[in-house]
Protein backbone atom coordinates (compact mmCIF):
# COMPACT_ATOMS: atom_id res chain seq x y z
CA UNK A 1 0.00 0.00 0.00
CA UNK A 2 1.02 3.31 -0.93
CA UNK A 3 2.36 5.61 2.01
CA UNK A 4 -1.11 7.60 1.58
CA UNK A 5 -3.18 5.12 2.03
CA UNK A 6 -1.72 3.76 5.25
CA UNK A 7 -2.15 7.64 6.75
CA UNK A 8 -5.50 8.10 5.51
CA UNK A 9 -6.71 4.85 6.52
CA UNK A 10 -5.04 5.58 10.08
CA UNK A 11 -6.06 9.26 10.63
CA UNK A 12 -9.84 8.13 9.76
CA UNK A 13 -9.96 5.14 11.97
CA UNK A 14 -8.78 7.49 14.71
CA UNK A 15 -11.24 10.31 13.71
CA UNK A 16 -13.46 7.55 13.58
CA UNK A 17 -12.91 5.94 17.32
CA UNK A 18 -12.02 9.39 18.92
CA UNK A 19 -15.44 10.47 18.38
CA UNK A 20 -17.62 6.47 19.40
CA UNK A 21 -15.40 7.27 22.68
CA UNK A 22 -16.15 11.08 22.84
CA UNK A 23 -19.78 10.63 22.11
CA UNK A 24 -20.62 7.33 23.92
CA UNK A 25 -17.85 6.01 26.26
CA UNK A 26 -16.11 9.19 27.75
CA UNK A 27 -13.10 7.82 28.78
CA UNK A 28 -9.31 9.67 28.40
CA UNK A 29 -8.94 9.58 24.63
CA UNK A 30 -5.71 7.59 24.47
CA UNK A 31 -6.95 5.25 26.55
CA UNK A 32 -9.93 5.31 24.90
CA UNK A 33 -9.47 5.01 21.12
CA UNK A 34 -6.88 1.93 21.61
CA UNK A 35 -9.47 0.26 23.44
CA UNK A 36 -11.98 0.73 20.26
CA UNK A 37 -8.78 -0.55 17.90
CA UNK A 38 -8.41 -3.62 20.28
CA UNK A 39 -12.17 -4.48 20.63
CA UNK A 40 -12.18 -3.45 16.52
CA UNK A 41 -9.11 -5.90 16.10
CA UNK A 42 -10.54 -8.88 17.85
CA UNK A 43 -13.91 -8.28 16.15
CA UNK A 44 -11.80 -8.33 12.92
CA UNK A 45 -10.14 -11.62 14.42
CA UNK A 46 -13.72 -13.46 15.05
CA UNK A 47 -15.43 -12.62 11.80
CA UNK A 48 -12.56 -15.19 10.17
CA UNK A 49 -14.46 -18.06 11.80
CA UNK A 50 -17.75 -17.23 10.03
CA UNK A 51 -15.60 -16.98 6.50
CA UNK A 52 -15.32 -13.23 6.81
CA UNK A 53 -11.70 -12.59 6.21
CA UNK A 54 -12.21 -8.79 7.18
CA UNK A 55 -8.67 -9.26 8.99
CA UNK A 56 -6.81 -9.58 5.75
CA UNK A 57 -7.27 -6.09 4.48
CA UNK A 58 -6.34 -4.64 8.07
CA UNK A 59 -3.34 -6.85 8.26
CA UNK A 60 -2.13 -5.78 4.88
CA UNK A 61 -2.51 -2.19 6.01
CA UNK A 62 -0.28 -2.85 9.32
CA UNK A 63 2.20 -5.01 7.20
CA UNK A 64 3.31 -1.92 5.38
CA UNK A 65 3.86 0.11 9.01
CA UNK A 66 7.18 -0.44 10.85
CA UNK A 67 5.77 0.09 14.00
CA UNK A 68 9.31 0.52 15.45
CA UNK A 69 10.53 3.06 12.74
CA UNK A 70 6.90 4.89 12.84
CA UNK A 71 7.58 5.81 16.57
CA UNK A 72 10.87 5.63 17.20
CA UNK A 73 11.43 8.31 14.12
CA UNK A 74 8.71 9.57 13.06
CA UNK A 75 6.04 10.53 15.50
CA UNK A 76 8.11 10.22 19.09
CA UNK A 77 10.20 13.78 18.56
CA UNK A 78 6.72 15.66 18.26
CA UNK A 79 5.28 14.08 20.64
CA UNK A 80 8.16 14.35 23.15
CA UNK A 81 8.59 18.12 22.23
CA UNK A 82 5.11 18.49 22.83
CA UNK A 83 5.58 17.63 26.20
CA UNK A 84 8.21 19.03 27.26
CA UNK A 85 6.86 22.86 26.13
CA UNK A 86 4.57 22.54 29.35
CA UNK A 87 7.11 21.38 32.02
CA UNK A 88 8.01 24.49 34.03
CA UNK A 89 12.04 24.07 34.10
CA UNK A 90 12.23 26.10 37.88
CA UNK A 91 9.96 22.68 39.66
CA UNK A 92 12.13 20.23 37.30
CA UNK A 93 15.01 21.92 38.38
CA UNK A 94 13.81 21.62 42.27
CA UNK A 95 12.84 18.06 41.54
CA UNK A 96 16.26 17.30 39.11
CA UNK A 97 17.85 14.96 41.43
CA UNK A 98 14.47 12.58 42.16
CA UNK A 99 14.45 12.59 38.63
CA UNK A 100 17.94 12.01 37.22
CA UNK A 101 17.76 9.23 40.49
CA UNK A 102 14.75 7.59 39.18
CA UNK A 103 15.68 8.01 35.08
CA UNK A 104 18.86 6.01 35.73
CA UNK A 105 19.36 4.52 39.21
CA UNK A 106 15.68 3.44 38.43
CA UNK A 107 16.16 1.79 35.17
CA UNK A 108 18.77 -0.12 36.02
CA UNK A 109 17.33 -1.66 39.15
CA UNK A 110 14.08 -2.84 37.50
CA UNK A 111 15.83 -4.07 34.81
CA UNK A 112 17.88 -6.59 36.70
CA UNK A 113 15.15 -7.29 39.10
CA UNK A 114 12.74 -7.91 35.58
CA UNK A 115 15.64 -10.03 34.11
CA UNK A 116 15.86 -12.11 37.08
CA UNK A 117 12.22 -12.34 38.15
CA UNK A 118 11.10 -13.57 34.23
CA UNK A 119 13.98 -15.92 33.98
CA UNK A 120 13.11 -18.02 36.87
CA UNK A 121 9.51 -17.72 35.69
CA UNK A 122 9.47 -18.42 31.88
CA UNK A 123 11.62 -21.32 32.67
CA UNK A 124 9.59 -23.08 34.87
CA UNK A 125 6.83 -22.55 32.81
CA UNK A 126 9.10 -24.50 30.11
CA UNK A 127 9.84 -22.13 27.99
CA UNK A 128 13.90 -21.94 26.82
CA UNK A 129 15.35 -18.44 27.15
CA UNK A 130 18.60 -17.06 27.90
CA UNK A 131 19.06 -14.89 30.95
CA UNK A 132 20.48 -12.11 28.21
CA UNK A 133 17.42 -12.03 26.13
CA UNK A 134 15.51 -11.18 30.18
CA UNK A 135 17.75 -8.67 30.31
CA UNK A 136 16.58 -7.46 26.95
CA UNK A 137 13.41 -7.77 27.78
CA UNK A 138 13.91 -6.15 31.32
CA UNK A 139 15.84 -2.87 29.45
CA UNK A 140 12.67 -2.02 27.26
CA UNK A 141 10.31 -3.03 29.59
CA UNK A 142 11.47 -0.85 33.15
CA UNK A 143 11.49 2.86 31.64
CA UNK A 144 8.31 4.32 31.96
CA UNK A 145 6.26 6.02 28.27
CA UNK A 146 6.07 9.83 28.42
CA UNK A 147 3.95 9.15 25.39
CA UNK A 148 1.42 7.10 28.07
CA UNK A 149 2.51 8.85 31.15
CA UNK A 150 1.97 12.90 30.02
CA UNK A 151 -1.79 11.73 28.65
CA UNK A 152 -2.40 10.29 31.90
CA UNK A 153 -1.90 13.19 33.55
CA UNK A 154 -3.70 15.44 31.61
CA UNK A 155 -6.72 13.70 32.93
CA UNK A 156 -5.52 13.49 36.57
CA UNK A 157 -5.09 16.74 39.31
CA UNK A 158 -1.54 15.52 40.94
CA UNK A 159 0.72 18.13 43.20
CA UNK A 160 2.53 19.90 40.83
CA UNK A 161 5.74 18.81 42.89
CA UNK A 162 4.49 14.64 41.90
CA UNK A 163 3.30 15.91 38.73
CA UNK A 164 7.42 17.26 37.83
CA UNK A 165 8.74 14.15 38.65
CA UNK A 166 6.36 11.77 37.19
CA UNK A 167 6.41 13.54 34.08
CA UNK A 168 10.38 14.47 34.09
CA UNK A 169 11.19 10.60 34.88
CA UNK A 170 9.31 9.55 32.10
CA UNK A 171 10.88 12.04 29.99
CA UNK A 172 14.98 11.65 30.67
CA UNK A 173 14.74 7.91 30.91
CA UNK A 174 14.14 6.62 27.38
CA UNK A 175 17.37 8.35 26.67
CA UNK A 176 19.02 6.00 29.40
CA UNK A 177 16.68 3.07 28.54
CA UNK A 178 17.64 2.62 25.11
CA UNK A 179 21.34 3.03 25.62
CA UNK A 180 20.66 -0.03 28.29
CA UNK A 181 18.74 -1.78 25.62
CA UNK A 182 21.65 -1.45 22.65
CA UNK A 183 24.36 -2.83 24.70
CA UNK A 184 22.15 -5.80 25.91
CA UNK A 185 20.95 -6.37 22.10
CA UNK A 186 25.05 -6.26 20.98
CA UNK A 187 25.27 -8.97 23.64
CA UNK A 188 22.30 -10.92 22.88
CA UNK A 189 22.77 -10.90 18.71
CA UNK A 190 26.49 -12.19 19.29
CA UNK A 191 27.26 -8.28 17.78
CA UNK A 192 30.78 -6.33 18.93
CA UNK A 193 32.49 -6.84 22.16
CA UNK A 194 31.20 -5.29 24.86
CA UNK A 195 33.66 -3.58 27.23
CA UNK A 196 32.69 -1.29 30.77
CA UNK A 197 34.57 1.20 28.89
CA UNK A 198 32.66 1.52 26.19
CA UNK A 199 29.04 1.04 28.07
CA UNK A 200 30.44 4.68 29.75
CA UNK A 201 31.61 6.53 26.48
CA UNK A 202 28.53 4.60 25.00
CA UNK A 203 26.30 6.49 27.35
CA UNK A 204 28.17 9.47 27.71
CA UNK A 205 28.06 10.26 24.25
CA UNK A 206 24.07 9.26 23.90
CA UNK A 207 23.24 11.19 27.14
CA UNK A 208 25.69 13.95 27.31
CA UNK A 209 26.04 14.77 23.52
CA UNK A 210 22.49 14.43 23.12
CA UNK A 211 21.70 16.94 25.85
CA UNK A 212 23.98 19.65 24.23
CA UNK A 213 22.95 19.41 20.75
CA UNK A 214 19.06 19.93 22.01
CA UNK A 215 20.26 23.09 23.76
CA UNK A 216 22.22 24.58 21.22
CA UNK A 217 19.19 23.99 18.65
CA UNK A 218 17.15 25.53 21.19
CA UNK A 219 19.01 28.45 22.26
CA UNK A 220 19.22 28.75 18.28
CA UNK A 221 15.79 29.08 17.32
CA UNK A 222 15.16 30.89 21.13
CA UNK A 223 17.63 33.82 19.58
CA UNK A 224 15.83 33.46 16.32
CA UNK A 225 12.21 33.50 17.98
CA UNK A 226 13.56 37.08 19.59
CA UNK A 227 14.14 38.92 16.25
CA UNK A 228 10.45 38.29 14.96
CA UNK A 229 7.10 38.98 16.38
CA UNK A 230 5.17 36.37 13.14
CA UNK A 231 3.41 33.28 14.57
CA UNK A 232 2.66 31.62 11.32
CA UNK A 233 7.53 32.03 11.30
CA UNK A 234 7.63 31.60 15.09
CA UNK A 235 4.76 28.14 15.06
CA UNK A 236 7.25 27.24 11.79
CA UNK A 237 10.36 27.40 13.15
CA UNK A 238 9.83 25.16 16.37
CA UNK A 239 8.30 22.65 14.07
CA UNK A 240 11.82 22.75 12.04
CA UNK A 241 13.73 22.58 15.63
CA UNK A 242 11.55 19.36 16.16
CA UNK A 243 12.44 17.52 12.80
CA UNK A 244 15.57 19.16 12.28
CA UNK A 245 17.31 18.11 15.81
CA UNK A 246 15.73 14.68 15.83
CA UNK A 247 17.26 13.82 12.29
CA UNK A 248 20.79 15.58 13.28
CA UNK A 249 20.69 13.62 16.51
CA UNK A 250 20.47 10.73 14.76
CA UNK A 251 23.12 10.95 12.40
CA UNK A 252 25.32 11.87 14.99
CA UNK A 253 24.59 8.79 17.19
CA UNK A 254 23.24 11.18 20.09
CA UNK A 255 20.02 10.40 22.03
CA UNK A 256 17.36 12.02 20.00
CA UNK A 257 14.94 11.74 22.97
CA UNK A 258 17.01 13.44 25.29
CA UNK A 259 18.29 16.34 22.55
CA UNK A 260 14.29 16.63 22.21
CA UNK A 261 12.97 16.68 25.65
CA UNK A 262 15.95 19.74 26.47
CA UNK A 263 15.16 21.97 22.98
CA UNK A 264 11.22 21.72 24.55
CA UNK A 265 12.13 22.89 28.11
CA UNK A 266 14.16 25.81 26.82
CA UNK A 267 11.55 27.13 24.15
CA UNK A 268 8.51 26.52 26.87
CA UNK A 269 10.37 28.22 29.01
CA UNK A 270 12.82 31.22 28.00
CA UNK A 271 11.23 31.07 24.18
CA UNK A 272 7.94 31.22 25.97
CA UNK A 273 8.38 33.88 28.54
CA UNK A 274 11.48 36.09 26.53
CA UNK A 275 10.78 35.90 23.04
CA UNK A 276 6.97 34.90 22.61
CA UNK A 277 4.06 37.67 22.42
CA UNK A 278 0.97 36.67 23.43
CA UNK A 279 -0.87 35.92 20.36
CA UNK A 280 2.67 33.88 19.63
CA UNK A 281 2.01 31.96 22.74
CA UNK A 282 -1.72 31.14 22.32
CA UNK A 283 -0.80 30.12 18.68
CA UNK A 284 1.99 27.86 19.24
CA UNK A 285 0.23 26.28 22.42
CA UNK A 286 -2.99 25.40 20.30
CA UNK A 287 -0.22 24.18 17.49
CA UNK A 288 1.15 21.83 19.38
CA UNK A 289 -1.79 20.54 21.55
CA UNK A 290 -3.45 19.50 18.70
CA UNK A 291 -0.32 17.94 17.02
CA UNK A 292 0.26 16.03 20.48
CA UNK A 293 -3.80 15.13 20.02
CA UNK A 294 -3.90 13.63 16.92
CA UNK A 295 -0.53 11.64 16.76
CA UNK A 296 -1.29 10.03 20.51
CA UNK A 297 -4.81 9.28 18.95
CA UNK A 298 -3.03 7.75 15.68
CA UNK A 299 -0.40 5.85 17.80
CA UNK A 300 -2.58 4.20 20.56
CA UNK A 301 -5.26 2.98 17.40
CA UNK A 302 -1.86 1.68 16.29
CA UNK A 303 -1.62 -0.21 19.55
CA UNK A 304 -4.84 -2.01 19.06
CA UNK A 305 -4.62 -2.92 16.06
CA UNK A 306 -1.17 -4.25 16.36
CA UNK A 307 -2.72 -7.51 17.85
CA UNK A 308 -3.34 -8.27 14.00
CA UNK A 309 -0.24 -9.22 13.04
CA UNK A 310 1.00 -10.71 16.24
CA UNK A 311 0.73 -14.37 16.24
CA UNK A 312 0.54 -15.91 19.81
CA UNK A 313 -0.99 -19.12 21.65
CA UNK A 314 -2.72 -19.92 24.95
CA UNK A 315 1.14 -19.99 26.76
CA UNK A 316 2.09 -16.83 25.67
CA UNK A 317 -0.81 -14.64 27.29
CA UNK A 318 -0.22 -17.03 30.42
CA UNK A 319 3.44 -15.91 30.53
CA UNK A 320 2.71 -12.02 29.96
CA UNK A 321 0.13 -12.15 32.47
CA UNK A 322 2.43 -13.61 35.38
CA UNK A 323 4.70 -11.27 33.96
CA UNK A 324 2.56 -8.35 35.14
CA UNK A 325 3.34 -8.53 38.75
CA UNK A 326 6.99 -8.96 38.05
CA UNK A 327 7.08 -5.86 36.39
CA UNK A 328 4.89 -4.02 39.50
CA UNK A 329 7.39 -5.55 41.81
CA UNK A 330 10.19 -4.35 40.11
CA UNK A 331 8.95 -1.04 39.62
CA UNK A 332 8.22 -0.33 43.20
CA UNK A 333 11.61 -1.43 44.55
CA UNK A 334 12.98 0.75 41.75
CA UNK A 335 11.15 3.60 43.37
CA UNK A 336 11.18 2.88 46.95
CA UNK A 337 14.97 2.44 46.92
CA UNK A 338 15.90 5.97 45.34
CA UNK A 339 13.24 7.31 47.48
CA UNK A 340 14.03 5.79 50.80
CA UNK A 341 17.28 6.56 50.34
CA UNK A 342 16.48 10.53 49.42
CA UNK A 343 14.11 10.97 52.53
CA UNK A 344 16.75 11.52 55.28
CA UNK A 345 17.48 15.38 53.01
CA UNK A 346 14.28 16.56 51.50
CA UNK A 347 10.23 15.94 52.35
CA UNK A 348 7.95 14.03 49.62
CA UNK A 349 4.37 14.20 48.94
CA UNK A 350 2.81 11.39 51.23
CA UNK A 351 2.23 7.92 49.87
CA UNK A 352 4.66 8.97 46.32
CA UNK A 353 6.74 5.59 46.28
CA UNK A 354 2.97 3.91 46.12
CA UNK A 355 1.77 6.94 43.23
CA UNK A 356 5.20 6.40 41.03
CA UNK A 357 4.78 2.76 41.08
CA UNK A 358 1.33 2.57 39.79
CA UNK A 359 2.51 5.76 37.44
CA UNK A 360 4.86 4.16 35.51
CA UNK A 361 2.65 3.29 32.37
CA UNK A 362 4.55 1.18 29.60
CA UNK A 363 3.42 2.54 26.25
CA UNK A 364 4.64 1.92 22.46
CA UNK A 365 7.97 3.00 22.88
CA UNK A 366 8.44 -0.67 24.51
CA UNK A 367 6.37 -2.54 21.80
CA UNK A 368 8.69 -0.59 19.45
CA UNK A 369 12.00 -1.68 20.99
CA UNK A 370 10.74 -5.37 20.95
CA UNK A 371 9.70 -5.02 17.51
CA UNK A 372 13.40 -3.84 16.92
CA UNK A 373 14.72 -7.24 18.32
CA UNK A 374 16.14 -9.43 15.49
CA UNK A 375 13.50 -12.18 13.98
CA UNK A 376 14.44 -14.86 16.72
CA UNK A 377 12.31 -17.38 18.75
CA UNK A 378 12.93 -15.31 21.72
CA UNK A 379 11.71 -12.12 19.84
CA UNK A 380 7.78 -13.84 19.69
CA UNK A 381 8.05 -14.56 23.37
CA UNK A 382 9.63 -10.97 24.22
CA UNK A 383 7.20 -9.16 21.93
CA UNK A 384 3.99 -10.98 23.49
CA UNK A 385 5.77 -10.31 27.11
CA UNK A 386 6.17 -6.61 25.94
CA UNK A 387 2.38 -6.35 24.43
CA UNK A 388 0.44 -7.74 27.75
CA UNK A 389 2.15 -5.53 30.41
CA UNK A 390 1.23 -2.36 28.14
CA UNK A 391 -2.09 -3.54 27.49
CA UNK A 392 -2.45 -4.26 30.91
CA UNK A 393 -0.42 -0.64 32.41
CA UNK A 394 -2.62 1.42 29.79
CA UNK A 395 -6.03 0.39 30.36
CA UNK A 396 -6.29 -0.63 34.18
CA UNK A 397 -3.24 1.19 35.99
CA UNK A 398 -4.25 4.23 33.41
CA UNK A 399 -8.25 3.80 34.10
CA UNK A 400 -7.66 3.34 38.16
CA UNK A 401 -5.06 5.59 38.72
CA UNK A 402 -7.31 8.89 39.82
CA UNK A 403 -8.72 6.89 42.25
CA UNK A 404 -5.22 6.02 43.56
CA UNK A 405 -5.12 9.85 43.94
CA UNK A 406 -8.55 10.33 45.59
CA UNK A 407 -7.91 7.97 47.78
CA UNK A 408 -4.39 9.83 49.22
CA UNK A 409 -5.62 13.09 49.17
CA UNK A 410 -8.96 11.64 51.88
Amino acid sequence: MQLFDISAALLALAALFSWVNARFIHLPTTIGVMLIALVFSLLLISLSFFGVDAQVYASKLLAGIDFNITLMYGMLSFLLFAGALHININDLRQQAWVVLTLATLGVIISTFIVAVASWLLLNGLGFSISFIYCLLFGALISPTDPIAVLAMLKSVGTPKSLETKIAGESLFNDGVAVVVFIIILRLATGGEAVQAGSVIVLFLVEAIGGALLGFVAGFGVYRMLKTINNYQVEVLLTLGLVMGTYSLAHALHVSGPIAIVIAGLLIGNHGRTLAMSDKTREHLDTFWELMDEILNAVLFVLIGLEILVLTFNGQYWLAGLLTIPIILFARFVSVAIPITLMKWRRKFTPGVIKILTWAGLRGGISVALALSIPTSPERTLILALTYTVVLFSIIVQGLTIKRLFAGLEK
